[in-house]
Protein backbone atom coordinates (compact mmCIF):
# COMPACT_ATOMS: atom_id res chain seq x y z
CA UNK A 1 0.00 0.00 0.00
CA UNK A 2 1.46 3.40 -1.02
CA UNK A 3 1.81 6.32 1.34
CA UNK A 4 -0.81 8.21 -0.67
CA UNK A 5 -3.33 5.40 -0.18
CA UNK A 6 -2.55 5.40 3.55
CA UNK A 7 -3.23 9.12 3.66
CA UNK A 8 -6.57 8.56 1.93
CA UNK A 9 -7.48 6.07 4.63
CA UNK A 10 -6.57 8.65 7.28
CA UNK A 11 -8.78 11.26 5.66
CA UNK A 12 -11.65 8.77 5.29
CA UNK A 13 -11.39 7.93 9.00
CA UNK A 14 -11.26 11.62 9.90
CA UNK A 15 -14.46 12.29 7.92
CA UNK A 16 -16.26 9.64 9.96
CA UNK A 17 -15.82 11.91 12.99
CA UNK A 18 -18.54 14.02 11.37
CA UNK A 19 -19.75 17.15 13.14
CA UNK A 20 -17.58 16.31 16.13
CA UNK A 21 -14.45 17.13 14.13
CA UNK A 22 -15.96 20.55 13.41
CA UNK A 23 -16.65 20.87 17.14
CA UNK A 24 -12.98 20.10 17.87
CA UNK A 25 -11.98 22.82 15.41
CA UNK A 26 -14.34 25.39 16.95
CA UNK A 27 -13.36 24.70 20.57
CA UNK A 28 -9.67 24.57 19.66
CA UNK A 29 -9.94 27.93 17.88
CA UNK A 30 -11.62 29.45 20.93
CA UNK A 31 -8.98 28.00 23.23
CA UNK A 32 -6.20 29.28 20.99
CA UNK A 33 -7.75 32.76 20.83
CA UNK A 34 -8.10 32.91 24.61
CA UNK A 35 -4.55 31.59 25.09
CA UNK A 36 -3.14 34.28 22.81
CA UNK A 37 -5.24 37.08 24.34
CA UNK A 38 -4.65 36.19 28.01
CA UNK A 39 -1.02 37.47 28.34
CA UNK A 40 -2.00 40.84 26.80
CA UNK A 41 -5.00 41.19 29.12
CA UNK A 42 -2.90 40.21 32.15
CA UNK A 43 -0.30 42.79 31.11
CA UNK A 44 -2.97 45.47 30.89
CA UNK A 45 -4.23 44.35 34.30
CA UNK A 46 -0.75 44.88 35.80
CA UNK A 47 -0.53 48.34 34.24
CA UNK A 48 -4.03 49.16 35.54
CA UNK A 49 -3.03 48.11 39.07
CA UNK A 50 0.18 50.15 38.94
CA UNK A 51 -1.60 53.21 37.52
CA UNK A 52 -4.72 52.72 39.67
CA UNK A 53 -6.93 53.20 36.63
CA UNK A 54 -9.58 50.70 35.38
CA UNK A 55 -8.24 47.97 37.66
CA UNK A 56 -11.62 46.30 38.32
CA UNK A 57 -12.47 46.06 34.63
CA UNK A 58 -9.19 44.43 33.65
CA UNK A 59 -9.16 42.05 36.60
CA UNK A 60 -12.71 40.95 35.76
CA UNK A 61 -11.72 40.41 32.13
CA UNK A 62 -8.68 38.35 33.18
CA UNK A 63 -10.87 36.19 35.43
CA UNK A 64 -13.43 35.70 32.64
CA UNK A 65 -10.76 34.61 30.18
CA UNK A 66 -9.32 32.11 32.69
CA UNK A 67 -12.82 30.67 33.26
CA UNK A 68 -13.41 30.36 29.50
CA UNK A 69 -10.01 28.68 29.12
CA UNK A 70 -10.81 26.03 31.74
CA UNK A 71 -14.36 25.44 30.49
CA UNK A 72 -13.48 25.07 26.83
CA UNK A 73 -10.52 22.87 27.64
CA UNK A 74 -12.96 20.39 29.22
CA UNK A 75 -15.34 20.67 26.24
CA UNK A 76 -12.43 20.12 23.84
CA UNK A 77 -11.49 16.88 25.63
CA UNK A 78 -15.10 15.67 25.37
CA UNK A 79 -15.64 16.36 21.67
CA UNK A 80 -12.19 15.01 20.82
CA UNK A 81 -13.01 11.75 22.57
CA UNK A 82 -16.30 11.38 20.70
CA UNK A 83 -14.70 12.14 17.32
CA UNK A 84 -11.86 9.69 17.96
CA UNK A 85 -14.31 6.99 19.06
CA UNK A 86 -16.40 7.41 15.87
CA UNK A 87 -13.34 7.29 13.61
CA UNK A 88 -11.89 4.29 15.44
CA UNK A 89 -15.21 2.43 15.31
CA UNK A 90 -15.45 3.00 11.53
CA UNK A 91 -11.88 1.78 11.05
CA UNK A 92 -12.50 -1.37 13.09
CA UNK A 93 -15.77 -2.15 11.31
CA UNK A 94 -14.12 -1.56 7.91
CA UNK A 95 -11.10 -3.69 8.73
CA UNK A 96 -13.16 -6.48 10.30
CA UNK A 97 -15.56 -6.64 7.36
CA UNK A 98 -12.63 -6.77 4.96
CA UNK A 99 -10.85 -9.50 6.91
CA UNK A 100 -14.03 -11.58 6.89
CA UNK A 101 -14.48 -10.87 3.18
CA UNK A 102 -10.94 -12.18 2.56
CA UNK A 103 -12.03 -15.53 3.97
CA UNK A 104 -9.31 -18.08 4.65
CA UNK A 105 -6.83 -15.97 2.67
CA UNK A 106 -6.72 -13.49 5.57
CA UNK A 107 -5.04 -15.93 7.95
CA UNK A 108 -2.69 -17.22 5.24
CA UNK A 109 -1.45 -13.70 4.50
CA UNK A 110 -1.46 -12.40 8.09
CA UNK A 111 -1.24 -14.20 11.42
CA UNK A 112 -4.19 -14.04 13.83
CA UNK A 113 -2.25 -12.11 16.47
CA UNK A 114 -1.04 -9.56 13.94
CA UNK A 115 -4.60 -8.98 12.72
CA UNK A 116 -5.77 -8.49 16.31
CA UNK A 117 -2.96 -5.97 16.86
CA UNK A 118 -4.00 -4.01 13.77
CA UNK A 119 -7.70 -4.19 14.64
CA UNK A 120 -7.29 -3.06 18.26
CA UNK A 121 -4.19 -0.95 18.90
CA UNK A 122 -3.43 0.29 15.38
CA UNK A 123 -7.04 1.28 14.67
CA UNK A 124 -7.18 3.29 17.91
CA UNK A 125 -4.04 5.26 17.00
CA UNK A 126 -5.25 5.86 13.46
CA UNK A 127 -8.61 7.05 14.80
CA UNK A 128 -6.79 9.86 16.67
CA UNK A 129 -5.70 11.43 13.39
CA UNK A 130 -8.49 14.03 13.12
CA UNK A 131 -7.98 15.42 16.61
CA UNK A 132 -4.21 15.24 16.18
CA UNK A 133 -4.38 17.17 12.91
CA UNK A 134 -6.52 19.89 14.50
CA UNK A 135 -4.19 20.07 17.50
CA UNK A 136 -1.12 20.43 15.26
CA UNK A 137 -2.80 23.29 13.39
CA UNK A 138 -3.92 24.90 16.64
CA UNK A 139 -0.51 24.35 18.25
CA UNK A 140 1.03 26.39 15.44
CA UNK A 141 -1.32 29.35 15.96
CA UNK A 142 -0.14 30.39 19.47
CA UNK A 143 3.52 30.70 18.38
CA UNK A 144 2.47 32.67 15.30
CA UNK A 145 0.11 34.83 17.33
CA UNK A 146 2.82 35.32 19.95
CA UNK A 147 5.28 36.53 17.29
CA UNK A 148 2.69 39.04 16.05
CA UNK A 149 2.02 40.13 19.65
CA UNK A 150 5.77 40.67 20.25
CA UNK A 151 5.88 42.82 17.11
CA UNK A 152 2.92 44.88 18.37
CA UNK A 153 4.57 45.37 21.77
CA UNK A 154 7.96 46.25 20.32
CA UNK A 155 9.59 45.59 16.96
CA UNK A 156 12.99 44.76 18.52
CA UNK A 157 11.47 42.03 20.64
CA UNK A 158 10.06 40.34 17.55
CA UNK A 159 13.31 40.72 15.61
CA UNK A 160 15.34 39.20 18.45
CA UNK A 161 13.07 36.20 18.53
CA UNK A 162 13.08 35.67 14.73
CA UNK A 163 16.88 35.59 14.69
CA UNK A 164 16.84 32.44 16.86
CA UNK A 165 13.73 30.87 15.30
CA UNK A 166 15.54 28.81 12.59
CA UNK A 167 17.12 26.69 15.34
CA UNK A 168 13.64 25.81 16.66
CA UNK A 169 12.48 24.83 13.14
CA UNK A 170 15.51 22.57 12.65
CA UNK A 171 14.67 20.81 15.93
CA UNK A 172 11.14 20.02 14.75
CA UNK A 173 12.32 18.80 11.35
CA UNK A 174 14.95 16.41 12.73
CA UNK A 175 12.45 15.04 15.27
CA UNK A 176 9.84 14.22 12.64
CA UNK A 177 12.41 12.45 10.45
CA UNK A 178 13.83 10.31 13.26
CA UNK A 179 10.54 9.33 14.89
CA UNK A 180 8.77 8.18 11.67
CA UNK A 181 11.20 5.32 11.00
CA UNK A 182 11.17 4.24 14.65
CA UNK A 183 7.35 4.21 14.74
CA UNK A 184 7.08 1.90 11.71
CA UNK A 185 9.49 -0.65 13.16
CA UNK A 186 7.92 -0.47 16.61
CA UNK A 187 4.40 -1.30 15.45
CA UNK A 188 5.64 -4.04 13.11
CA UNK A 189 7.47 -5.86 15.92
CA UNK A 190 4.51 -5.29 18.25
CA UNK A 191 2.35 -7.19 15.76
CA UNK A 192 4.88 -10.04 15.63
CA UNK A 193 4.80 -10.46 19.42
CA UNK A 194 0.99 -10.39 19.40
CA UNK A 195 0.93 -13.13 16.75
CA UNK A 196 3.27 -15.35 18.76
CA UNK A 197 1.22 -14.80 21.91
CA UNK A 198 -2.00 -15.88 20.17
CA UNK A 199 -0.24 -19.02 18.90
CA UNK A 200 0.98 -19.82 22.43
CA UNK A 201 -2.47 -19.35 23.94
CA UNK A 202 -3.96 -21.64 21.31
CA UNK A 203 -1.50 -24.38 22.24
CA UNK A 204 -1.40 -23.75 25.99
CA UNK A 205 -2.32 -27.37 26.86
CA UNK A 206 0.50 -28.74 24.71
CA UNK A 207 2.95 -26.30 26.24
CA UNK A 208 1.90 -27.23 29.76
CA UNK A 209 2.02 -30.97 29.04
CA UNK A 210 5.46 -30.69 27.43
CA UNK A 211 6.71 -28.52 30.31
CA UNK A 212 8.14 -26.00 27.89
CA UNK A 213 6.74 -22.87 29.55
CA UNK A 214 10.10 -21.13 29.84
CA UNK A 215 11.09 -22.01 26.29
CA UNK A 216 7.76 -20.78 24.91
CA UNK A 217 8.00 -17.56 26.92
CA UNK A 218 11.42 -16.97 25.39
CA UNK A 219 10.03 -17.63 21.90
CA UNK A 220 7.11 -15.24 22.33
CA UNK A 221 9.30 -12.52 23.78
CA UNK A 222 12.29 -13.08 21.48
CA UNK A 223 11.50 -9.92 19.42
CA UNK A 224 11.61 -7.78 22.61
CA UNK A 225 15.20 -6.60 21.99
CA UNK A 226 14.17 -5.35 18.55
CA UNK A 227 11.04 -3.73 20.04
CA UNK A 228 13.28 -2.16 22.70
CA UNK A 229 15.58 -0.85 19.99
CA UNK A 230 12.74 0.79 18.06
CA UNK A 231 11.16 2.12 21.27
CA UNK A 232 14.53 3.45 22.35
CA UNK A 233 14.81 5.11 18.97
CA UNK A 234 11.46 6.85 19.51
CA UNK A 235 12.33 8.05 23.00
CA UNK A 236 15.88 8.94 21.95
CA UNK A 237 14.41 11.22 19.31
CA UNK A 238 12.23 12.83 21.99
CA UNK A 239 15.18 13.07 24.37
CA UNK A 240 17.44 14.62 21.74
CA UNK A 241 14.92 17.27 20.78
CA UNK A 242 14.16 17.95 24.46
CA UNK A 243 17.86 18.35 25.30
CA UNK A 244 18.46 20.65 22.36
CA UNK A 245 15.28 22.51 23.19
CA UNK A 246 16.39 22.92 26.79
CA UNK A 247 19.52 24.58 25.45
CA UNK A 248 18.07 26.68 22.65
CA UNK A 249 14.76 27.77 24.16
CA UNK A 250 16.07 29.30 27.43
CA UNK A 251 18.75 31.17 25.52
CA UNK A 252 16.13 32.57 23.17
CA UNK A 253 13.85 33.52 26.08
CA UNK A 254 16.72 35.22 27.93
CA UNK A 255 17.70 37.15 24.81
CA UNK A 256 14.14 38.45 24.27
CA UNK A 257 13.72 39.31 27.97
CA UNK A 258 17.07 41.13 27.97
CA UNK A 259 15.91 43.27 25.08
CA UNK A 260 12.55 43.78 26.83
CA UNK A 261 14.34 44.88 30.01
CA UNK A 262 16.39 47.35 28.00
CA UNK A 263 13.25 48.69 26.34
CA UNK A 264 11.53 48.97 29.74
CA UNK A 265 14.48 50.91 31.19
CA UNK A 266 14.25 53.34 28.30
CA UNK A 267 10.50 53.78 28.78
CA UNK A 268 9.54 52.27 25.44
CA UNK A 269 7.33 49.58 26.99
CA UNK A 270 5.35 49.42 30.22
CA UNK A 271 5.79 46.86 33.05
CA UNK A 272 2.59 45.16 31.91
CA UNK A 273 3.96 44.87 28.38
CA UNK A 274 7.16 43.45 29.86
CA UNK A 275 5.05 40.77 31.60
CA UNK A 276 3.11 40.07 28.38
CA UNK A 277 6.36 39.84 26.39
CA UNK A 278 7.74 37.27 28.84
CA UNK A 279 4.61 35.15 28.35
CA UNK A 280 4.58 35.56 24.59
CA UNK A 281 8.20 34.53 24.09
CA UNK A 282 7.56 31.31 26.03
CA UNK A 283 4.44 30.76 23.95
CA UNK A 284 6.34 31.41 20.72
CA UNK A 285 8.95 28.76 21.48
CA UNK A 286 6.39 26.23 22.77
CA UNK A 287 7.73 23.55 20.45
CA UNK A 288 6.98 20.70 22.84
CA UNK A 289 3.22 20.85 22.28
CA UNK A 290 3.73 20.96 18.52
CA UNK A 291 6.13 18.01 18.59
CA UNK A 292 3.76 15.96 20.74
CA UNK A 293 0.96 16.41 18.20
CA UNK A 294 3.35 15.79 15.28
CA UNK A 295 4.43 12.54 16.92
CA UNK A 296 0.76 11.54 17.26
CA UNK A 297 0.25 12.22 13.54
CA UNK A 298 3.37 10.23 12.66
CA UNK A 299 2.08 7.26 14.66
CA UNK A 300 -1.36 7.57 13.08
CA UNK A 301 0.21 7.58 9.63
CA UNK A 302 2.27 4.50 10.40
CA UNK A 303 -0.68 2.54 11.83
CA UNK A 304 -2.88 3.62 8.92
CA UNK A 305 -0.32 2.03 6.62
CA UNK A 306 -0.57 -1.24 8.58
CA UNK A 307 -4.37 -1.21 8.39
CA UNK A 308 -4.23 -0.25 4.72
CA UNK A 309 -1.91 -3.18 4.03
CA UNK A 310 -4.76 -5.52 5.00
CA UNK A 311 -7.44 -3.53 3.17
CA UNK A 312 -5.27 -3.53 0.03
CA UNK A 313 -5.67 -7.32 -0.17
CA UNK A 314 -8.48 -7.96 -2.70
CA UNK A 315 -11.53 -9.65 -1.15
CA UNK A 316 -13.13 -12.71 -2.65
CA UNK A 317 -15.06 -11.57 -5.70
CA UNK A 318 -18.43 -13.21 -6.32
CA UNK A 319 -20.51 -13.35 -9.46
CA UNK A 320 -24.18 -12.66 -10.10
CA UNK A 321 -25.50 -16.00 -11.33
CA UNK A 322 -27.94 -18.34 -9.63
CA UNK A 323 -27.85 -22.10 -9.63
CA UNK A 324 -30.21 -24.04 -11.89
CA UNK A 325 -32.14 -26.96 -10.49
CA UNK A 326 -29.75 -29.83 -10.00
CA UNK A 327 -28.64 -32.74 -7.82
CA UNK A 328 -25.47 -31.06 -6.51
CA UNK A 329 -22.96 -32.41 -9.04
CA UNK A 330 -19.44 -31.14 -8.37
CA UNK A 331 -16.82 -31.04 -11.09
CA UNK A 332 -13.13 -30.20 -10.62
CA UNK A 333 -11.58 -29.29 -13.97
CA UNK A 334 -7.78 -29.47 -14.13
CA UNK A 335 -7.41 -27.84 -10.73
CA UNK A 336 -3.98 -26.80 -9.45
CA UNK A 337 -3.37 -25.26 -6.04
CA UNK A 338 0.09 -24.10 -5.08
CA UNK A 339 1.56 -24.58 -1.60
CA UNK A 340 4.68 -23.15 -0.02
CA UNK A 341 6.82 -26.03 -1.35
CA UNK A 342 5.13 -26.54 -4.69
CA UNK A 343 1.66 -27.65 -5.84
CA UNK A 344 -0.48 -29.54 -3.32
CA UNK A 345 -3.01 -30.47 -6.00
CA UNK A 346 -1.77 -30.62 -9.59
CA UNK A 347 -3.97 -30.71 -12.69
CA UNK A 348 -6.67 -32.58 -10.76
CA UNK A 349 -9.86 -33.53 -12.58
CA UNK A 350 -12.71 -35.14 -10.70
CA UNK A 351 -16.49 -35.48 -10.92
CA UNK A 352 -18.50 -35.94 -7.72
CA UNK A 353 -21.91 -37.37 -8.72
CA UNK A 354 -24.93 -35.45 -7.52
CA UNK A 355 -26.63 -36.96 -4.48
CA UNK A 356 -23.77 -39.38 -3.81
CA UNK A 357 -21.97 -40.06 -0.55
CA UNK A 358 -18.31 -39.57 -1.48
CA UNK A 359 -15.42 -40.25 0.89
CA UNK A 360 -12.06 -38.54 0.34
CA UNK A 361 -9.08 -40.41 1.76
CA UNK A 362 -5.33 -40.12 1.60
CA UNK A 363 -2.19 -39.65 3.62
CA UNK A 364 -1.61 -36.48 5.65
CA UNK A 365 -0.66 -33.70 3.26
CA UNK A 366 -2.34 -35.32 0.28
CA UNK A 367 -4.73 -32.35 -0.10
CA UNK A 368 -7.95 -33.83 1.30
CA UNK A 369 -8.98 -30.73 3.31
CA UNK A 370 -7.88 -28.55 0.42
CA UNK A 371 -10.17 -30.44 -1.96
CA UNK A 372 -13.01 -30.02 0.56
CA UNK A 373 -12.31 -26.27 0.77
CA UNK A 374 -12.37 -25.99 -3.03
CA UNK A 375 -15.83 -27.59 -3.14
CA UNK A 376 -17.45 -24.60 -1.43
CA UNK A 377 -14.95 -21.98 -2.58
CA UNK A 378 -13.31 -21.47 0.79
CA UNK A 379 -10.19 -21.57 -1.39
CA UNK A 380 -9.86 -20.67 -5.06
CA UNK A 381 -7.62 -22.77 -7.32
CA UNK A 382 -4.56 -21.15 -8.87
CA UNK A 383 -5.45 -22.89 -12.13
CA UNK A 384 -8.58 -24.62 -13.37
CA UNK A 385 -12.09 -24.24 -12.01
CA UNK A 386 -14.73 -25.92 -9.87
CA UNK A 387 -18.35 -26.21 -11.04
CA UNK A 388 -21.56 -26.95 -9.18
CA UNK A 389 -24.36 -28.26 -11.37
CA UNK A 390 -22.57 -26.86 -14.40
CA UNK A 391 -21.98 -23.34 -13.05
CA UNK A 392 -18.41 -22.22 -12.14
CA UNK A 393 -18.33 -21.31 -8.44
CA UNK A 394 -16.68 -17.94 -9.23
CA UNK A 395 -19.83 -16.87 -11.10
CA UNK A 396 -22.25 -17.59 -8.26
CA UNK A 397 -23.65 -14.99 -5.91
CA UNK A 398 -22.30 -15.22 -2.38
CA UNK A 399 -25.74 -15.97 -0.90
CA UNK A 400 -26.44 -18.60 -3.57
CA UNK A 401 -23.17 -20.42 -2.90
CA UNK A 402 -23.55 -20.35 0.90
CA UNK A 403 -27.11 -21.72 0.68
CA UNK A 404 -25.96 -24.49 -1.63
CA UNK A 405 -22.83 -25.68 0.20
CA UNK A 406 -22.59 -26.25 3.95
CA UNK A 407 -19.56 -27.31 5.98
CA UNK A 408 -18.73 -29.26 9.11
CA UNK A 409 -15.18 -29.10 10.45
CA UNK A 410 -12.93 -31.22 12.64
CA UNK A 411 -12.48 -28.43 15.19
CA UNK A 412 -15.63 -26.30 14.91
CA UNK A 413 -15.73 -22.82 16.39
CA UNK A 414 -19.09 -22.28 18.05
CA UNK A 415 -20.29 -18.79 17.13
CA UNK A 416 -23.22 -17.12 18.86
CA UNK A 417 -24.28 -16.38 22.41
CA UNK A 418 -26.20 -19.60 23.11
CA UNK A 419 -26.11 -23.17 21.87
CA UNK A 420 -29.29 -22.45 19.90
CA UNK A 421 -27.45 -19.56 18.21
CA UNK A 422 -24.42 -21.76 17.54
CA UNK A 423 -26.49 -24.50 15.87
CA UNK A 424 -28.58 -22.02 13.88
CA UNK A 425 -25.57 -19.93 12.78
CA UNK A 426 -25.49 -19.72 9.00
CA UNK A 427 -27.09 -18.47 5.81
CA UNK A 428 -30.59 -19.40 6.97
CA UNK A 429 -32.33 -19.22 10.35
CA UNK A 430 -34.11 -22.52 11.07
CA UNK A 431 -37.31 -22.88 13.10
CA UNK A 432 -36.77 -24.25 16.60
CA UNK A 433 -38.29 -27.65 15.75
CA UNK A 434 -35.80 -28.19 12.92
CA UNK A 435 -32.93 -26.97 15.08
CA UNK A 436 -33.72 -29.53 17.78
CA UNK A 437 -34.22 -32.27 15.22
CA UNK A 438 -30.81 -31.62 13.66
CA UNK A 439 -29.19 -31.51 17.11
CA UNK A 440 -30.80 -34.87 17.85
CA UNK A 441 -29.48 -36.24 14.57
CA UNK A 442 -25.97 -35.10 15.51
CA UNK A 443 -26.29 -36.72 18.95
CA UNK A 444 -26.07 -33.28 20.60
CA UNK A 445 -29.61 -32.92 21.93
CA UNK A 446 -29.19 -35.05 25.06
CA UNK A 447 -26.20 -33.27 26.59
CA UNK A 448 -27.54 -29.83 25.65
CA UNK A 449 -30.82 -30.54 27.46
CA UNK A 450 -28.88 -31.45 30.60
CA UNK A 451 -27.37 -27.96 30.71
CA UNK A 452 -28.87 -25.45 33.22
CA UNK A 453 -30.67 -23.46 30.52
CA UNK A 454 -30.78 -26.09 27.80
CA UNK A 455 -30.44 -24.61 24.33
CA UNK A 456 -30.42 -21.11 25.89
CA UNK A 457 -27.21 -21.88 27.83
CA UNK A 458 -24.39 -19.50 27.01
CA UNK A 459 -21.58 -21.11 25.01
CA UNK A 460 -18.89 -19.06 26.75
CA UNK A 461 -20.07 -20.09 30.23
CA UNK A 462 -20.58 -23.80 29.55
CA UNK A 463 -17.49 -26.00 29.23
CA UNK A 464 -17.91 -28.93 26.85
CA UNK A 465 -15.60 -31.65 25.57
CA UNK A 466 -14.04 -31.77 22.12
CA UNK A 467 -16.44 -34.49 21.05
CA UNK A 468 -19.45 -32.49 22.25
CA UNK A 469 -18.22 -29.41 20.40
CA UNK A 470 -17.85 -31.52 17.28
CA UNK A 471 -21.44 -32.76 17.61
CA UNK A 472 -22.73 -29.18 17.95
CA UNK A 473 -20.73 -28.29 14.85
CA UNK A 474 -22.29 -31.25 13.05
CA UNK A 475 -25.77 -30.12 14.08
CA UNK A 476 -25.01 -26.70 12.58
CA UNK A 477 -23.84 -28.36 9.34
CA UNK A 478 -27.00 -30.50 9.18
CA UNK A 479 -29.18 -27.39 9.66
CA UNK A 480 -27.44 -25.49 6.86
CA UNK A 481 -27.07 -28.43 4.48
CA UNK A 482 -28.16 -27.46 0.98
CA UNK A 483 -27.59 -29.54 -2.10
CA UNK A 484 -23.95 -30.17 -1.01
CA UNK A 485 -22.70 -31.04 2.49
CA UNK A 486 -18.94 -31.08 3.07
CA UNK A 487 -17.67 -32.74 6.26
CA UNK A 488 -13.94 -32.37 6.90
CA UNK A 489 -12.84 -35.17 9.26
CA UNK A 490 -15.76 -34.49 11.61
CA UNK A 491 -15.56 -37.95 13.22
CA UNK A 492 -12.05 -37.38 14.61
CA UNK A 493 -13.27 -36.80 18.19
CA UNK A 494 -16.36 -39.02 18.07
CA UNK A 495 -16.66 -42.39 19.75
CA UNK A 496 -17.62 -45.46 17.70
CA UNK A 497 -21.28 -45.48 18.79
CA UNK A 498 -21.77 -41.79 17.95
CA UNK A 499 -20.01 -42.23 14.62
CA UNK A 500 -22.40 -45.08 13.80
CA UNK A 501 -25.43 -42.86 14.52
CA UNK A 502 -23.99 -40.04 12.39
CA UNK A 503 -23.39 -42.49 9.54
CA UNK A 504 -27.05 -43.52 9.72
CA UNK A 505 -28.11 -39.88 9.39
CA UNK A 506 -25.80 -39.37 6.40
CA UNK A 507 -27.19 -42.40 4.61
CA UNK A 508 -30.78 -41.84 5.74
CA UNK A 509 -32.17 -38.38 6.58
CA UNK A 510 -29.57 -36.55 4.45
CA UNK A 511 -29.68 -38.96 1.53
CA UNK A 512 -30.32 -37.16 -1.75
CA UNK A 513 -27.79 -34.44 -1.01
CA UNK A 514 -24.23 -34.61 -2.26
CA UNK A 515 -22.12 -35.53 0.79
CA UNK A 516 -18.37 -35.05 0.47
CA UNK A 517 -16.65 -36.51 3.54
CA UNK A 518 -12.94 -36.24 4.34
CA UNK A 519 -12.05 -39.19 6.56
CA UNK A 520 -9.20 -41.22 7.99
CA UNK A 521 -11.46 -44.11 8.99
CA UNK A 522 -11.98 -47.22 6.86
CA UNK A 523 -15.44 -47.72 8.40
CA UNK A 524 -16.60 -44.37 7.01
CA UNK A 525 -15.09 -45.05 3.59
CA UNK A 526 -16.78 -48.46 3.51
CA UNK A 527 -20.24 -46.82 3.64
CA UNK A 528 -19.53 -44.37 0.81
CA UNK A 529 -20.95 -44.75 -2.68
CA UNK A 530 -17.61 -43.61 -4.08
CA UNK A 531 -14.17 -43.24 -2.51
CA UNK A 532 -11.69 -40.72 -3.92
CA UNK A 533 -8.11 -41.64 -3.01
CA UNK A 534 -5.71 -38.69 -3.19
CA UNK A 535 -1.95 -39.07 -3.49
CA UNK A 536 0.93 -37.20 -5.13
CA UNK A 537 -1.18 -34.14 -5.93
CA UNK A 538 -3.93 -35.96 -7.80
CA UNK A 539 -6.50 -38.73 -7.78
CA UNK A 540 -4.64 -42.00 -7.28
CA UNK A 541 -7.78 -44.06 -7.39
CA UNK A 542 -11.57 -43.81 -7.49
CA UNK A 543 -14.23 -46.45 -6.83
CA UNK A 544 -15.84 -48.36 -4.03
CA UNK A 545 -13.96 -49.06 -0.82
CA UNK A 546 -14.13 -52.82 -1.52
CA UNK A 547 -12.61 -52.42 -4.98
CA UNK A 548 -9.81 -50.11 -3.81
CA UNK A 549 -8.95 -52.26 -0.80
CA UNK A 550 -7.07 -54.68 -3.03
CA UNK A 551 -4.35 -52.03 -3.49
CA UNK A 552 -1.74 -52.12 -0.67
CA UNK A 553 -1.15 -48.39 -1.06
CA UNK A 554 -4.82 -47.72 -0.42
CA UNK A 555 -4.82 -49.92 2.65
CA UNK A 556 -1.74 -48.04 3.89
CA UNK A 557 -3.72 -44.78 4.07
CA UNK A 558 -5.62 -46.27 7.02
CA UNK A 559 -2.51 -47.81 8.60
CA UNK A 560 -0.20 -44.82 9.29
CA UNK A 561 1.99 -46.82 11.70
CA UNK A 562 2.25 -50.00 9.65
CA UNK A 563 5.27 -50.63 7.48
CA UNK A 564 4.93 -51.31 3.79
CA UNK A 565 5.58 -55.02 4.10
CA UNK A 566 2.88 -55.53 6.72
CA UNK A 567 0.38 -53.57 4.68
CA UNK A 568 1.21 -55.40 1.50
CA UNK A 569 0.61 -58.69 3.25
CA UNK A 570 -2.96 -57.86 4.24
CA UNK A 571 -5.63 -59.69 2.34
CA UNK A 572 -8.00 -57.86 0.03
CA UNK A 573 -10.92 -59.34 1.94
CA UNK A 574 -9.87 -57.82 5.26
CA UNK A 575 -12.22 -54.87 4.96
CA UNK A 576 -13.04 -52.98 8.15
Amino acid sequence: MTLREGDRLLLAAARRGGVWVVAILVTSLLLTGVTIALPAVMGRTVDAVLNDHGMAKWMALSGALIFVLVAFDAVDDLVSGVAEARSTAWLRHTLLRHVLALGTRATRRFTGGDLVSRLVGNAARTGNFASGLVWVAMALLPPLGAIVALALIDFWLCLTFLVGMPLVVLLARSFLRDVSDANEGYFRVQGTIAARLVDALGGIRTIAAARTLDREARRVLAPLPELHRHGLGMWSAVARVSARGDLVVPLLVVAVLAVAGLELSQGRITPGEMLAASEYVVMAVGISSVLSSVNQLAQARTTAGRIGEVIAEPPVAYGHERLPEGPGRLEFRRVTVQGTDGPVLRDLSLVVPGGALVAVVGRSGAGKSLLAALAGRLVDPDEGEVLLDGVPLRRLRREELRRAVAYGFERPVLLGETFADAIGFGARTPPSQELVARARAAQADAFIRHMPAGYASRVADTPISGGEAQRVGLARAFVQAGRVLVLDDVAASLDTVTEHHISQVLTGALAGRTRLIVTHRASTAAQADVVVWLADGGVRGQGTHRALWADPGYRATFQPTADAGAVAGMGAGSIR
